[in-house]
């Protein structure tokens, strides 16, 4: 079974730490793990899409795992989840409100019948 099989089979974040061997505080992966998973998730759709997996061998393809995923707990070290805005609802709560949509009748306009 290849490196990327193994870790499909995976359930939580902190069995992706022990597996890749990336060290980690627990109390900043229980606040962040959701982040950090969609995070190390980003940089191997961008290995994937660059071709940095074809013709690795299986350590090498651990290797660059384990790299993503230490790049990706360190940018919850240095940064917060809301200043991330991985996930739509904080890309949301900065998003400019629209006007409602409303249509405004002038008073002096209403006439008594």
């Amino acid at each position: 079974m290849g490196v990327l099989q193994e870790l499909g089979r995976l359930s939580s974040a902190e069995d992706f730490f022990k597996h890749l061997g990336v060290p980690f505080e627990p109390s900043v992966v229980q606040i962040s793990r959701l982040h950090i998973m969609r995070r190390m998730g980003q940089y191997l759709k961008g290995s994937e899409i660059d071709g940095a997996f074809d013709g690795l061998s299986d350590d090498e393809i651990s290797a660059l795992c384990r790299s993503h995923l230490d790049r990706a707990y360190r940018d919850f070290i240095e940064s917060t989840p809301i200043q991330e805005r991985l996930f739509k609802v904080h890309k949301e709560a900065i998003a400019p409100k629209a006007e409602p949509a409303g249509h405004f009748v002038p008073l002096d306009s209403l006439k008594v019948v």
